[in-house]
């Protein structure tokens, strides 16, 4: 008996295995079957999970390293568990570092699905399959996982084509990434695990901070001044330089307030970092007053996401710190523009964790009961509680 390839009108919906024969000499409608099988297997017995494509923001290009990774979107997408009766790895153990949880798991899923749920809607490190490191997220468990490696010959070859992708996972350790997915179950492991410490604010200060807005300091930022002549802005004084900014992109300068509108204009950064002019490229008009000139946050400036703000208390909590705020700067809301300059703070204490957790700031109050430093650190201040520049 001779079997032909089959046509859209042999083959049920609901049905495949019992409608179609299939040739084995890989036909484009056999690879078709074959995949829509994958798909709908897949389908019935998979699971919902979310796939968390990574953006690299600041790769080390010689260790191949992003310690500054983020995650910005979630892709909802079906995926089959390859492990039913639990998870695989070495479970839980227990090091001197404490317990380690090391769970593995697989996730297969379909090629054709995959492409149609983040592939194409998503800019990947590597376009056109699951990459290694990329995140995982099972809803139904609350598991984050990563993916260390993907299997790309793992099977269905029998037609000269691949159908599925296979990611083994281990369980995602979490180290001050940014989620920011819109996934509220998901971002709130950011909020849980980053690394949170304490600024106490000065009393005067403006404005509520909101949760999650970020937060800039003006410790580098550079300072001017406007004139006008007639109704017209006709020159700027820089009253401070600034540090750390860049030649080759000079900051914004933002003109506000004076009754009038249409100046612009343009800064000159030296090779040193320094904001030394500001040149008007257009005077405007209507100005009866000098307005006021903003020159944007320099590069250097630190930079934070809001966990909690207390008004009553003065006390706002920040996770996802890019630098160490200064008692002598003026914080401010990005979103909130509420404007607050720090009274004290404390980059060795982490307020997510109990202090039988993380001991570092006990380990520095304990420091002088074992060293005699009254003559002086022979070791330097960095670090030590009682230096305000850490």
């Amino acid at each position: 008996m001779a079997y032909t390839n089959p046509t859209p009108s042999d083959c049920v919906q609901s049905d495949y295995t019992s409608s179609c024969r299939l040739n084995i000499n890989g036909s484009a409608q056999e690879q078709k079957f074959m995949e829509n099988l994958i798909v709908e297997s897949i389908e019935i017995y998979g699971q919902d999970i979310f796939y968390l494509p990574r953006t690299l923001v600041n790769r080390d290009t010689i260790l191949g390293e992003d310690i500054d990774s983020s995650f910005d979107s979630a892709r909802a997408v079906r995926a089959y568990v390859n492990n039913v009766d639990g998870w695989e790895g070495q479970g839980e153990l227990l090091s001197k570092f404490g317990v380690r949880v090391e769970d593995k798991t697989t996730f297969i899923f379909s090629r054709e699905k995959f492409k149609e749920k983040v592939d194409d809607l998503e800019v990947l490190n590597v376009e056109g399959r699951p990459n290694e490191g990329d995140l995982i997220y099972f809803p139904r468990t609350k598991h984050l996982f990563e993916i260390k490696f993907v299997e790309a010959e793992r099977p269905f070859y029998q037609l000269g084509k691949g159908y599925v992708w296979e990611c083994q996972c281990e369980l995602f350790e979490y180290s001050d990434e940014d989620l920011d997915t819109g996934v509220a179950e998901i971002d709130a492991i950011e909020t849980a695990f980053a690394n949170s410490i304490k600024l106490v604010m000065d009393a005067g200060g403006s404005g509520d901070f909101t949760v999650g807005e970020e937060i800039v300091g003006d410790l580098y930022r550079a300072a001017a001044t406007a004139a006008i002549t007639g109704d017209a802005v006709s020159s700027f004084t820089v009253t401070d330089g600034g540090e750390h900014y860049k030649a080759a992109l000079p900051p914004t300068i933002t003109i506000t307030g004076g009754g009038g509108s249409g100046a612009t204009a343009t800064a000159t950064v030296s090779s040193a970092g320094i904001v030394t002019g500001i040149s008007v490229t257009a005077g405007g008009t209507g100005y009866t007053s000098a307005p006021t000139v903003s020159v944007d946050y320099s590069p250097k400036d630190s930079r934070a996401e809001v966990k909690s703000w207390n008004s009553s208390s003065r006390e706002l909590q920040i996770i996802n710190r890019s630098g160490t705020f200064n008692t002598s700067e003026t914080v401010k809301g990005l979103t909130s523009n509420a404007l607050w300059s720090p009274e004290s703070y404390n980059t060795l204490n982490n307020t997510n964790t109990a202090d039988s957790i993380d001991q570092n700031y006990s380990f520095e109050t304990a420091d002088d009961d074992i060293l005699d430093f009254t003559e002086g650190n022979p070791f330097g201040s960095v670090g030590s509680t009682t230096d305000t520049t850490i």
